[in-house]
């Protein structure tokens, strides 16, 4: 784990309230795996007082490059940083994606802005040989990211762009229609979503991981801010931001009311 301030290099607009931002460390850029995450401090005062947690997004040639929706205060200050000001961040955080296993086809499922520890998991299957078919699903086509994505196949709440409805009608479709594949499916986005999805990779018997959005304070455990109820196990709660934020689907419990 690693605690600097790294030069912002890019700040990228690239759809209705959704950023990129890019920042140089060849230092983490050479540990982060797949499925982990970044905590931001986005400024000097005390508001927010907490740091922001991100999944890793893209990484190239010592840069690190995050995905992130304006929906609060903390991403506000974010989308207006400049290039060359310098960002407070700790990471790599949490457990990793299992990104080389004893699988040929992996289905990526995300929903919202679930999409931003994606394109990074993409880069390291495709280098492992690992054949690729991806879900996304969004409100309207205008939330919709598929950069460094490969075989997206697109769901839309209001038929604005692919299929009209959920990502998980379509993903169920998809397996009724393809019954002698075998996939391992790696999940990331609200938290109905993975309910639904979890229960799915139980019914075909699927191996499945999920990736839990939270909020993460610290980051390394010492909040105790942000449990996940765990299946068959002595201990009762995980931490997202160090047990997981991946998890083996049939691990945890997803609440209804989560």
């Amino acid at each position: 784990m690693l605690h600097n301030f790294y030069p912002i290099t890019e700040i990228s607009q690239i759809g209705e309230n959704i950023f990129t931002l890019t920042f140089r460390s060849p230092e983490m850029a050479s540990e982060v795996r797949p499925g982990q995450f970044i905590n931001i401090r986005v400024n000097d005062s005390s508001t927010p007082l907490l740091r922001r947690p991100f999944s890793i997004y893209h990484v190239d040639r010592g840069k690190i490059q995050i995905l992130f929706n304006t929906i609060g205060g903390g991403t506000k200050i974010l989308s207006g940083k400049n290039i060359r000001e310098f960002l407070d961040v700790i990471g790599p955080l949490g457990k990793p994606f299992t990104s080389n296993g004893n699988f040929k086809l992996a289905i990526l499922v995300a929903g919202g802005m679930g999409v931003a520890s994606l394109p990074f998991l993409t880069t390291s299957l495709t280098n492992h040989g690992i054949s690729i078919e991806t879900f996304l699903g969004a409100r309207t086509s205008n939330q919709l990211v598929t950069k460094y994505l490969k075989n997206v196949h697109i769901a839309t709440d209001d038929g604005s762009e692919g299929y009209h409805g959920t990502v998980v009608e379509m993903l169920l479709e998809y397996f009724r229609q393809n019954k002698s594949i075998r996939p391992m499916i790696f999940a990331c986005g609200p938290p109905p979503m993975l309910r639904k999805i979890s229960a799915i990779a139980d019914d075909f018997n699927f191996p499945c991981e999920l990736s839990i959005e939270s909020v993460m304070a610290c980051g390394i455990g010492i909040c105790q801010g942000c449990p996940v109820e765990r299946v068959d196990s002595e201990k009762k709660y995980s931490l997202v931001c160090k047990d997981g934020p991946v998890f083996n689907s049939k691990t945890i419990r997803i609440k209804a009311d989560d």
